[in-house]
C-alpha cells in the first residue's frame, strides 16, 4: 500500500506560502507557512500533522487491541502534543505525548493500560517517529 501527499511553496521563508495535499482530497490545497508553524496565523504546519497521524494511527491499533481481547470501545479520543526546540543543530521534535480517554465497556484498568501500551508500541506511525512518545492511557466509567 502506498498512500501520497505533496506541498508547493511559493517566496521567501517569512513570508512566503505553501500548500499540502493529500491523494484522498481530504488536504487539498491546505494553507501552511511560517506563521502558522511559529505564530498563530490561519494553516496548519508539519507538527500538528505529525500529530494528527500519531493519534490517529494510535487510535486505530488501540481499538484493534481492545477487540482482540474480545471489548467493544464506545468511543475514544486521543490527542497528541507534538514538541518541537531549536537547539544548536537547528530545530527538532524530541518529544510527542499521547493522551487518550476512552470509554470501554467490561474493560479494567490494567487491562486497558496494557493495550494501550501495546498499541503505541505497535502503531506504524510510533515506529516511524524517533522522537520520544509517552502515552496517558484513562478509562472512562
Amino acid at each position: 500500500m502506498k498512500r501520497t501527499a505533496w506541498a508547493a511553496w511559493a517566496g521567501r521563508l517569512k513570508d512566503g506560502i505553501g500548500s499540502i495535499s493529500t491523494e484522498s482530497g481530504v488536504l487539498s490545497n491546505t494553507r501552511y507557512g511560517y506563521g502558522s508553524r511559529f505564530g498563530n496565523s490561519v494553516g496548519t504546519n508539519p507538527e500538528e500533522l505529525v500529530g494528527a497521524a500519531l493519534a490517529g494511527c494510535f487510535s486505530m491499533a488501540l481499538v484493534s487491541q481492545l477487540e482482540e481481547s474480545g471489548l467493544r470501545p464506545e468511543s475514544m479520543r486521543t490527542e497528541a502534543t507534538v514538541t518541537m526546540e531549536q537547539g544548536p543543530g537547528g530545530y527538532s521534535i524530541p518529544a510527542i505525548h499521547l493522551s487518550t480517554v476512552a470509554k470501554v465497556p467490561g474493560a479494567t484498568r490494567q487491562g486497558f493500560e496494557a493495550a494501550a501500551a501495546q498499541a503505541q508500541a505497535g502503531c506504524p506511525v510510533s515506529k516511524l517517529v524517533k522522537a520520544r512518545v509517552t502515552l496517558a492511557a484513562k478509562l472512562e466509567d
